[in-house]
């Protein structure tokens, strides 16, 4: 299996729903840095992947839907605990509509899975992987 990542980060805020979550169900502001993993057992015609590029632009575009934002205002993500697991399932979400759109180009057809890691600080990150 091949696989191609690229790497941005956005800054956020957010609150909780549930004591699970303790002081943080208060509103507070969290800076991830974010990677995507692009994975295809085979490589394109070209030797690629997915063209990075493409695919550092469509997740600059995905992050900067939800960068300097309160989560919380956000209509889309409605009674949604945006957690960092929740979090990851968007982005990758979001990305495989964009491969799917063919907003990574042609080669990016080929791609069969995508996997998201928000890492929260140098000792914490989560993943979501999805097929495509």
């Amino acid at each position: 299996m091949f696989s191609v990542t690229v790497r941005d980060h956005i800054m956020i805020a957010h609150s909780f729903r549930g004591e699970v979550f303790g002081p943080a169900q208060k509103l507070h502001g969290a800076t991830f840095v974010v990677d995507a993993t692009f994975r295809r057992p085979e490589l394109d015609a070209d030797n690629l992947v997915v063209d990075i590029g493409l695919a550092s632009a469509q997740l600059a575009e995905v992050l900067g839907d939800l960068n300097y934002r309160n989560l919380d205002d956000e209509p889309s993500l409605a009674g949604i605990n945006t957690s960092t697991e929740a979090l990851a399932q968007i982005v990758a979400d979001r990305l495989a509509e964009r491969v799917h759109a063919g907003s990574l180009g042609a080669g990016a057809r080929g791609l069969t899975g995508i996997s998201v890691t928000l890492h929260e600080s140098h000792i914490a990150w989560a993943s979501y992987e999805r097929a495509l």
